[in-house]
């Protein structure tokens, strides 16, 4: 057996994964159990907020996230997050709380200090993603990969939090990413590049300007498609929505038919870690990814 790091995190696995994309948190824990990686779940946070609530209150949705962080430094460990728009605005906050003056990091530390929290800018917070890549390492990874993902064409969505947020702790190219391209190498699989993985999926539009919306996420689909994928695959469980839960309507607005199948990046990993697809929630998503299990000889 091949000796891999000992690593441990508190872990923020977000709303969506605990409501409408559950399968994203089943195959996070799959993975993490199957490679070693404790995680240390933090079920006291609360939302990020996705970016919202700071069109309200900037300093509401510093405190909400400094509270958050806070918890992970309570463990004495690094945050991972499974979501890029979770990781976008807690790394965004968390950045700008450490380059922040005293004066307002105690302003909000004042907040938080009511609920018994303290933020202390003490740890750092995470993507599974770079993760993987950085901590865990591909090299390791790839000795871990027992099903390999021979002829499995995939095309990367990032998600825009994911990659621009951040300023100053960007861990990709923002407008050439590399990231998930050299996950799917490791794990076996052939990378398809188009211009839809580095763009919006419509998400943030779909609650007002539904057709924009979909019209985005159709064309994004559809580059893809012509591209020769088999299946998308994301860091983002809120593009994973308007890309896979909303892909019939997004149908209806393109006026043609799409089916591609959209994975949530842990499941692909999972997949080649050998675990079953039932257990990496595979039959849940509304786009069958039945075509992808067949490829790959399931």
């Amino acid at each position: 057996m091949p000796t891999t790091p000992e690593l441990a995190y508190a872990y923020y696995p977000g709303c969506v994964a605990r409501g409408a994309c559950k399968e994203l948190y089943w195959s996070t824990g799959a993975i993490a159990e199957h490679l070693g990686i404790r995680l240390v779940e933090l079920k006291s946070a609360s939302c990020c907020g996705a970016g919202a609530i700071k069109e309200d209150s900037e300093l509401l949705q510093d405190a909400l996230n400094a509270r958050n962080i806070a918890l992970a430094e309570e463990q004495g460990l690094t945050m991972l997050t499974q979501c890029s728009t979770c990781q976008g605005v807690l790394g965004r906050v968390d950045e700008k709380l450490k380059a922040a003056p005293a004066t307002y990091r105690d302003k909000v530390n004042h907040i938080l200090d009511q609920d018994g929290h303290h933020y202390n800018s003490s740890t750092d917070v995470r993507h599974l993603l770079w993760i993987l890549i950085e901590d865990y390492g591909l090299d390791n990874l790839a000795t871990r990969v027992c099903r390999p993902l021979t002829g499995l064409n995939c095309a990367s969505f990032y998600g825009c939090y994911l990659l621009r947020a951040q300023q100053t702790r960007r861990f990709d190219d923002p407008h050439n990413p590399e990231s998930l391209e050299k996950l799917f190498k490791t794990l076996g699989a052939t990378p398809v590049y188009y211009g839809g993985r580095t763009k919006c999926c419509g998400f943030p539009l779909a609650s007002y300007d539904t057709q924009t919306s979909f019209a985005m996420a159709g064309r994004n689909i559809r580059e893809a498609i012509d591209a020769g994928a088999d299946c998308l695959v994301t860091p983002c469980p809120l593009c994973h929505l308007n890309l896979d839960s909303r892909q019939p309507e997004v149908e209806r607005v393109m006026g043609q038919k799409l089916d591609l199948p959209v994975l949530h990046m842990s499941q692909l990993v999972g997949l080649a870690l050998g675990i079953e697809p039932r257990r990496l929630g595979l039959d849940r998503h509304i786009v069958s990814t039945g075509r992808v299990l067949a490829k790959l000889g399931y």
